[in-house]
């Protein structure tokens, strides 16, 4: 049975400016669209929505052309990067607004968890709350009561039940309030990646409810989420988002691989750094500043006993430290960071306030994939502290493809059950390397 349907689904917004601009093009709208029921006579083709680049026209499409249909009982991850259009398309779903073009169609109460604090009154206590979003829900107070303690007790914010939400932490709202989606028998539930603002242990559990909420009692679950672990964990469908349509619809493995080579093709294997890319923070002081970083390796896929080859260039802007030591940190496609390599304290050239260094890594030993790479600079004493000059965001990406350049079938059995392992229990090996 067909729980949610998505029929030509389009939304247009205008970029600066409500409404057409003048009163009597606004009632006119009105009258066509509202009373007479047909489309916006002010519907201006658009551009896609890329938010890198200006553009020439006021109106972009959040979404365009989106056809899709979930059956009962599916969980759907939804993955894209930022400005993909996720958000928009769960907002469209919980009828936070309408779409410009196209129909919804949805079978059961939806509850949906888009932002912190979605659907909480802030003067209101969390018991309040609770019973607000049920009666909103359609559901009577008993019912309500009968499900009272699962909530609090899954929330955990006990001690806090009878506090006006606004006193609340942003963890301790998210907990409430994913408890109260979960809890009161919605038949399809609605999560946007809300769940990164709760804890480790947290997530952890709201993501075995969901799988409860599927399985076992048959109900329908659209998660959106950044995190690539919980699509795949959770979902057993993915859906790719890039710039408003629908890139990918399909099995959440090759969903979530499709979405990852895709960024990794978009990534350079050069990277001028720009402060977007500096991870700033106050222990930071940006002594010795990493200017641009690069892939030497003649491709941006390389084998796993193949060295990688980096090129880092760096500016003094102190002069007042003759050493610096230079850390490699490797991230897997689930961002879990599976090794880091560092170097000894290592001389600053004297002469040079901008100079280049290489770095070899050359036993990293890492099973296929893709991988992103982030760089620090400093002077770590063990028995003291750490001075951290300048970090990097995830400037750079590779893949692994196969064992080596002359054997590139796939792996045996055994290396697979080695992948699993590798992936559920991530070890940071730390390793010297030598510059040259």
């Amino acid at each position: 049975m067909t729980a949610i349907e998505f029929e030509n689904i389009s939304k247009q917004y205008r970029l600066g400016l409500v409404s057409t601009g003048t009163l009597s093009h606004d009632l006119n709208r009105f009258w066509q669209t509202k009373v007479l029921r047909r489309e916006d006579p002010y519907l201006k083709v658009g551009e896609v929505n890329d938010r890198a680049h200006k553009g020439d026209s006021e109106y972009v499409w959040a979404l365009k052309d989106i056809n899709f249909k979930v059956e009962q009982g599916d969980v759907v991850g939804i993955i894209g990067r930022n400005g993909a259009g996720k958000s928009t398309l769960l907002k469209l779903l919980s009828r936070v607004t309408a779409p410009t073009t196209g129909t919804i169609r949805a079978r059961g109460r939806i509850a949906s968890l888009l932002e912190v604090g979605t659907g909480f009154h802030p003067e209101m206590t969390g018991r309040e709350n609770i019973y607000m979003n049920g009666a909103i829900m359609g559901m009577s107070r008993a019912e309500i009561t009968r499900k009272l303690d699962e909530i609090v007790d899954f929330s955990g914010c006990e001690r806090y039940l009878d506090t006006p939400v606004k006193r609340y932490s942003s963890g301790m709202t998210v907990r409430l309030g994913f408890a109260i989606a979960a809890h009161l028998e919605p038949e399809i539930l609605v999560v946007d990646e809300v769940l990164a603002v709760g804890d480790a242990e947290f997530q952890k559990k709201a993501i075995g409810k969901m799988q409860d909420v599927s399985r076992g009692e048959g109900r329908t679950v659209l998660f959106v989420s950044h995190n690539m672990g919980a699509v795949k964990n959770l979902c057993k469908r993915g859906i790719v988002l890039n710039q408003g349509q629908v890139a990918f619809d399909g099995n959440v493995e090759e969903a979530v691989n499709y979405y990852l080579k895709s960024n990794t093709n978009n990534q350079n294997k050069e990277c001028i750094l720009l402060p977007k890319h500096h991870l700033l923070r106050d222990n930071f002081s940006r002594e010795i500043e990493i200017t641009k970083v690069s892939l030497s390796n003649d491709s941006s896929i390389i084998a796993s006993d193949e060295p990688l080859e980096l090129d880092l260039w760096l500016k003094n802007n102190s002069c007042n430290h003759k050493y610096c030591q230079y850390t490699v940190y490797i991230y897997d496609d689930l961002d879990n960071r599976v090794e880091a390599f560092y170097t000894s304290p290592q001389e600053i050239p004297k002469s040079k306030k901008e100079f280049k260094i290489h770095l070899s890594l050359s036993n990293h030993d890492l099973y296929k994939g893709f991988y992103k790479l982030r760089f620090i600079t400093g002077l770590r004493d063990f028995s003291t502290a750490v001075t951290n000059f300048d970090a990097t965001s995830d400037v750079l990406s590779f893949e692994v493809r196969y064992l080596n350049k002359k054997i590139k079938n796939e792996y045996s059995v055994n290396t697979e059950w080695f992948k699993t392992i590798y992936r559920q229990e991530p070890f940071i090996r730390t390793q010297l390397i030598n510059i040259e």
